[in-house]
């Protein structure tokens, strides 16, 4: 383990760029192109269903019958035809080369990061995570004079100026904001520089508008190592633990003791997002079948963004994801989603109560399906989590959840940053 220190910058103007839109052509599918999309489905289910049951031959048949005859006659530029393609180049390469660990070689070498960015960038999806877990945190953060927010999930720090700003224009004043990066090799891909001048350019900011900063990494060799001494919280301040689709990747190793130290850190509020959907069953057929339904509903939402120039990107960021559940399997099997439901009991075992977010939550990501004229999105509330989805399909959930003492009260941080219980009856 090793900690870096504290980082302080003088203020610098940002620029953002701003990119012409570009209209999607209208695509005309005929009957025959639509019956072929079902034989499509059909085979590659069935491919998936002669794997599990380790009849390999047959499977690599139809790999070959869909490649070579089906995908001939569908546009593979769009719809079932765009899907199919990464499903069968997924599924060919589970058969034929199995060792490839993450699945994910042969994708190009992009990092994460930068297709994460553009991601981020082209569709309302992230823009939704941290709307929400800002509104939210936001609200956690009222009162007090001493604040400190725990990222697993730095990235570029897309999240964070929005939240800076918000916190200058309190009419108390901003507190003094801590700002703490959990970093491992999987989320940095070995470059802890960029999270330094990351956290450059969030102290400059914050630093612009007055708003007293600090910056801080924690590098760790997984997130499930990580110990609440490591992260040096103070009594006086209120902690934020925040999570972008990062806890579905634990799932395969230790969530259990990863969550007991989120506990004992005593957060004030633990906000995480999360991918709507259910890719961790063991049963390969199962999480095949899950996974096409979902990606093909990602994929048909992303024709609704204007992104031609970076659509190559953002479908290998998907595609990546797409690999790694179809590939590969034991710990090699990251990409390990669950349901907001299945969440809630993981996290209730765990000790946590759920908070609700509030109407300013959802009016927040409303108002962000408006700026990016994202036709055919959705908010759901839902026993008071929010929902992102397309035509009413939940791809995305946002969750804001407190420490329980017992099953009947939970952990509250008073104004002046100490420890009390009170009762939920």
């Amino acid at each position: 383990m090793r900690v870096v220190s504290d980082t302080w910058a003088d203020p610098i103007e940002e620029q953002q760029n701003s990119g012409e839109s570009q209209q999607e052509p209208l695509t005309v599918v005929s009957n025959v192109e639509e019956d072929i999309g079902i034989r499509l489905v059909h085979a590659l289910l069935t491919c998936a269903e002669s794997i599990q049951r380790d009849e390999l031959r047959l499977a690599t048949l139809l790999i070959g019958e869909m490649r070579n005859g089906m995908m001939t006659r569908v546009n593979t530029g769009s719809g079932i035809g765009k899907v199919a393609s990464y499903f069968i180049d997924a599924l060919s390469q589970r058969l034929y080369q199995p060792s490839l660990g993450l699945g994910v070689m042969g994708l190009g070498s992009v990092p994460n990061d930068v297709l994460y960015y553009h991601f981020y960038e082209a569709c309302p999806y992230l823009k939704f995570a941290h709307f929400t877990a800002n509104q939210a945190i936001l609200e956690a953060f009222e009162g007090h004079t001493s604040a400190h927010v725990i990222d697993f999930s730095l990235m570029h720090g897309l999240q964070w100026p929005a939240l800076i700003q918000a916190l200058a224009l309190r009419p108390s004043g901003p507190p003094l904001l801590r700002l703490t990066a959990i970093s491992s090799p999987s989320l940095s891909n070995g470059h802890n520089h960029f999270i330094h001048e990351t956290g450059l350019r969030l102290a400059q900011l914050a630093q612009s508008i007055n708003v007293k900063f600090s910056f801080r990494v924690v590098t760790i060799s997984r997130l499930e190592d990580i110990k609440p001494w490591m992260v040096h919280t103070s009594p006086e301040e209120v902690v934020a633990i925040n999570s972008i689709l990062q806890l579905h990747r634990l799932l395969g190793s230790d969530i259990d003791s990863f969550l007991n130290s989120i506990r004992c850190l005593n957060p004030k509020i633990f906000t995480i997002v999360e991918q709507e959907a259910n890719h961790n069953q063991p049963e390969f057929l199962l999480r095949f079948t899950e996974a096409l339904h979902y990606y093909s509903a990602m994929f048909d939402s992303l024709e609704a963004c204007q992104v031609e120039a970076a659509k190559p990107l953002i479908e290998t960021y998907m595609q990546r994801e797409i690999c790694n559940i179809v590939c590969c399997e034991g710990s090699a099997r990251v990409e390990r989603h669950e349901s907001l439901a299945k969440w809630h009991i993981r996290l209730s075992q765990a000790g946590f109560g759920p908070l609700r977010m509030g109407y300013n939550a959802f009016k927040q990501a409303n108002m962000l399906l408006t700026l990016c004229s994202a036709e055919g999105y959705s908010v759901q509330e839902s026993d008071g989590s929010l929902t992102l989805g397309w035509h009413n399909r939940p791809l995305f959930s946002a969750s804001a959840w407190q420490v329980k003492v017992d099953k009947n009260s939970f952990v509250s941080v008073t104004h002046d940053g100490s420890s009390s219980s009170s009762s939920s009856s």
